[in-house]
């Protein structure tokens, strides 16, 4: 089952990896880290397709199997927190971390000495997830261990803060945290542009930068965010506020004005799904599929067969 203290969960598209990878990681970052749950979604578009929920030192993941549709990239990463004062091997872990993921994978930035952190290294995996490992100490409230992080490029570039703002107005129980700023003489960076921000929302972490480098990659589907609702009233209004690209809806899906994906998700289809016979999860499916906002109503009668 999914960690139901979440709202806003991860969620990673592979081709046919997800069970793979999220053993690998499970597996990579351990003390109690688990597969919590998985499901064969039948007769998709892309076919039978596995979603596998798991959870990474205590933050909830989902991942699904459906197809070469899109490939991970630098634009989301997740940062890993390793913090001195909460841990004393923090350095030793990140270290044997970092080569783990490593394996097979590439490094963006070397593990190494930097201004913002004595530890840093940035790493793409072997099946192109981005993770920034960090030895941190946070001043004022303490951080997760891993907090998903935009990078604004391109067309987006210098709108981290105007983007930060958006979110912070559309989600309930969030807040700013750090923010810091490029001063002069950071070209191509602007001045006053976001070199780091972190804000929560519903309780989740996040981080933002600009970036005005030349990158061939931008937001899309390999990473978005489901949010877990518990009314149609919520989903009608997330959806009224978040989605700006019509084409981009469907089965719960939406994009967002900066081209961030999100899945805006009843939480009784977690439990239909979790729980429900193989027959009343077939039901549920191709009830979903046409849809593109998610309707309870309808998915309660699949599910019950009505």
């Amino acid at each position: 089952m999914t960690n139901f203290q979440h709202k806003i969960i991860p969620h990673l598209w592979f081709n046919k990896e997800a069970r793979e990878a999220a053993e690998f990681y499970v597996a990579a970052f351990g003390d109690g880290s688990k597969i919590t749950h998985s499901t064969i979604l039948r007769d998709t578009p892309s076919g039978d397709a596995e979603s596998v929920a798991f959870e990474l030192a205590g933050q909830p993941f989902m991942a699904i199997s459906a197809g070469p549709f899109f490939k991970f990239n630098p634009s989301i990463s997740f940062f890993v927190n390793f913090d001195p004062s909460r841990d004393p091997h923090a350095r030793k872990n990140l270290d044997a971390l970092w080569e783990k993921l490593s394996v097979g994978g590439s490094a963006l930035m070397p593990l190494d000495k930097y201004p913002f952190s004595e530890h840093y290294g940035w790493v793409a995996d072997r099946y192109g997830v981005s993770w920034q490992l960090i030895l941190s100490n946070p001043s004022g409230e303490p951080r997760p261990v891993i907090v998903p992080s935009l990078l604004f490029v391109g067309q987006v570039c210098g709108k981290a803060e105007e983007a930060i703002n958006f979110y912070l107005s559309v989600f309930k129980n969030s807040k700013l945290g750090n923010i810091q700023r490029y001063g002069k003489g950071r070209e191509p960076d602007k001045e006053g542009t976001i070199l780091f921000s972190d804000f929560m929302l519903e309780g989740q972490w996040f981080a933002a930068m600009d970036s005005a480098y030349e990158h061939q990659f931008a937001f899309n589907e390999a990473v978005s965010f489901i949010v877990r609702c518990e009314t149609q009233q919520e989903i009608d209004d997330y959806w009224e506020k978040l989605s700006a690209v019509p084409e981009a809806e469907q089965c719960g899906w939406l994009k967002d004005r900066y081209g961030v994906s999100w899945q805006i998700v009843p939480t009784t289809m977690d439990e239909m799904m979790s729980h429900g016979t193989r027959e009343q999860i077939d039901r549920v499916i191709q009830a979903f599929l046409p849809m593109k906002k998610l309707e309870i109503a309808p998915l309660k009668q699949a599910f019950e067969g009505n």
